[in-house]
C-alpha cells in the first residue's frame, strides 16, 4: 500500500502523535527472531505504513487502510483455541478490532477479546508475536480497505465461559487440529502455528 502525503491525512494533534509513537514502540517490541518471513514482511510494512501516515493509520479516517489488533485466545489446558464466527466476514476468527486512535496495541487486543468472549484473560503476551495485511471487501457505507493486523497470544482462566457478541454468530473452543477444517485462513493457520503460551506466568499447563 501507498503511503499518502500530508494533504491526504491531514494533521493530528501531539497527543494523536504520541499514540502512533507508542504504537511503533509495539511493533518494534516483538522479538524478530521468532517471526517467520511472511510475520516480517508484515510488519515491515505495518511500521512503514504507520511511520508514513502518522496518528491517522490507527483510525477508520484512513480509509483504504488501518491498524487493528487480535488475540488468540488459548484455553487454560492449551488444548483448544476460543474462536468466533464473525457475523460480517462469514469466517471463523481470532478476536480484534479497530484501534480508534489508541497507540497500545496490547490493550487493544485485550479490549477487544474482552469486548468479544466475555472472558478475560489471566495472560496475554508482552509483545506482538505476529502480523497480517489482509485486504476487508467493501460494504455499504465502507470501500474495500486494508487491515493491518498486529497480532497477540492469550491465556484465558480456567472454567472461562465465553458470551457470544452482537459481531458474532456464534463462538467455539477449537482444538488445533480442528481449525482448518473451520475454514481458516492461512494467516489464521500461522498463528496457531507458534502453539500455545509457555510463558510460566500464564498459569500451569
Amino acid at each position: 500500500m501507498d503511503a499518502p502525503g500530508p494533504s491526504t491525512v491531514g494533521r493530528a494533534s501531539a497527543h494523536d502523535e504520541g499514540e502512533a509513537l507508542r504504537a511503533l514502540d509495539a511493533i518494534d517490541g516483538a522479538d524478530a527472531r521468532s517471526l517467520g518471513p511472511e510475520a516480517l514482511r508484515h510488519r515491515a510494512a505495518i511500521r512503514a505504513f504507520l511511520a508514513a501516515r502518522g496518528a491517522i493509520a490507527l483510525t477508520r479516517a484512513s480509509l483504504d487502510g488501518h491498524l487493528t489488533a487480535s488475540c488468540l485466545l488459548w484455553s487454560a489446558a492449551r488444548d483448544a483455541v476460543l474462536l468466533h464466527h464473525h457475523k460480517k466476514l462469514d469466517l471463523w476468527l481470532q478476536f480484534g478490532g479497530h484501534c480508534d486512535g489508541e497507540g497500545d496495541l496490547g490493550a487493544v487486543a485485550l479490549r477487544e477479546t474482552i469486548e468479544e468472549s466475555g472472558i478475560e484473560p489471566i495472560w496475554i503476551s508482552p509483545a506482538p508475536v505476529d502480523f497480517d495485511v489482509h485486504g476487508i471487501p467493501a460494504r455499504p457505507g465502507e470501500p474495500a480497505h486494508d487491515h493491518l493486523d498486529v497480532r497477540y497470544l492469550a491465556v484465558a482462566p480456567p472454567g472461562a465461559a465465553f458470551v457470544t457478541s452482537d459481531e458474532s454468530h456464534a463462538l467455539a473452543w477449537v482444538p488445533p487440529d480442528e481449525v482448518e477444517a473451520r475454514g481458516a485462513d492461512a494467516s489464521l493457520l500461522r498463528l496457531l502455528g507458534l502453539g500455545p503460551p509457555a510463558d510460566p506466568s500464564a498459569g500451569p499447563r
